[in-house]
């Protein structure tokens, strides 16, 4: 009962903790993600022989930075003027939107005859109160506060970089025995493999979904395709919901520009197939079983983590959640959260524990 007591203390005080921090820990959680891609992109770069021979690897680093960093400044630049010009052209939406809304009327006057339903009043009650100007002025503000905290990401993710050197020498003078050493070292190892391989082909999927997206919505002449775009890139990052949402935020806006409910079915069907595709037959076959997560989890994870940092702890809690399940399978008395959280029961445990276990049975 005890222990109970102090694990109940101790998650509450991990959460305040989540809450209280998170305007310096989501930059650096920011920063780490960062640090993953960058590190990709480098390993990349020093597979040219030129490169790998005569570059430094401090000039590397300083050449991966950069182009990330103007990678970001053109991305968050053309989503900046995208939203900006939504919000030249609300009073042409919002005309198209009460057009829309006087054809839905006329198709439901048959319904406020038959069940003395004031629908029209209510329809015109539901428009009334919805500022489509102030909501993409709260995600340009939104976009903005992101840019505001870049350059504490870059930072971030250059002194990661900056301590990833000495990273194996602090370890190994944190633990006395070689044993420990070994171990911790290779808990590190599994959680590094797992994030890159997480982080890496999650970006590439949905790099994948946003391209795709971005192409059919220019073709049905879709205003603003490259920030619709991005957000299905980066809801794509969010399970289950995240395609649901990047699939509906684009169609309804084409209501609304168009004025017509032809191009909403369509660019809804079109994006729909594009989500499912993607998700449910691409994305299985590249990353196949390693997330290790049971659905359920998954569902609840977003939600908790989603309470916590909003936005930013559902893009996180994937990944968030497949280093609690490594951590925990690899100590006795955190292996059954372990098996919980795992997709089957099946946790992998590190060799150099099974080894050490095997030589304590042996001389006891």
């Amino acid at each position: 009962m005890k222990n109970l007591a102090y694990a109940v203390i101790g998650i509450g005080g991990v959460i305040a903790l989540l809450v209280l921090a998170e305007n310096i820990l989501v930059p650096l959680v920011y920063g780490l993600v960062l640090w993953f891609l960058a590190r990709y992109f480098k390993n990349l770069l020093n597979r040219v022989p030129f490169i790998q021979k005569r570059v430094p690897n401090l000039l590397v680093n300083a050449l991966v930075f950069g182009l990330v960093f103007i990678a970001l400044t053109f991305v968050s630049g053309l989503i900046t003027s995208n939203i900006a010009s939504l919000i030249e052209n609300g009073d042409a939406y919002a005309a198209n939107f009460n057009q829309v809304i006087t054809n839905l009327n006329t198709m439901m006057a048959s319904l406020n005859e038959r069940y003395q339903i004031d629908i029209d009043q209510q329809i015109t009650d539901s428009i009334e109160t919805f500022d489509y100007t102030s909501i993409l002025s709260g995600v340009a503000d939104g976009l903005s506060g992101a840019l505001g905290d870049f350059i504490m990401i870059i930072l971030y993710a250059a002194f990661i970089f900056s301590e990833e050197a000495s990273l194996s020498n602090k370890i190994q003078k944190l633990f006395s025995s070689t044993e420990g050493h070994e171990r911790a070292t290779s808990i590190l190892r599994k959680i590094n493999d797992a994030s890159s391989d997480y982080i890496r082909l999650k970006t590439y999927v949905s790099l994948l979904t946003g391209l795709v997206g971005f192409v059919f919505l220019k073709i049905m002449g879709v205003d603003a395709a490259f920030f619709w775009a991005f957000l299905m890139f980066a809801l794509n990052y969010i399970p289950t919901v995240g395609s649901l949402i990047a699939t509906l935020f684009p169609a309804v806006f084409s209501l609304i520009q168009f004025g017509e409910v032809t191009p909403f079915i369509i660019i809804l069907a079109g994006l729909g197939v594009i989500e499912w595709f993607i998700g449910n037959v691409l994305e299985p076959r590249l990353m196949g079983s390693s997330l290790n997560l049971s659905p359920l989890v998954t569902i609840l994870a977003l939600i908790v983590w989603g309470q916590i940092w909003g936005i930013t702890g559902m893009l996180l809690s994937t990944p968030i959640t497949v280093f609690m399940v490594i951590i925990f399978s690899q100590f006795p008395s955190t292996r059954g959260a372990a098996i919980m959280l795992s997709e089957k029961g099946e946790i992998n445990i590190l060799e150099e524990e099974n080894e050490v276990e095997k030589g304590v049975t042996i001389s006891s």
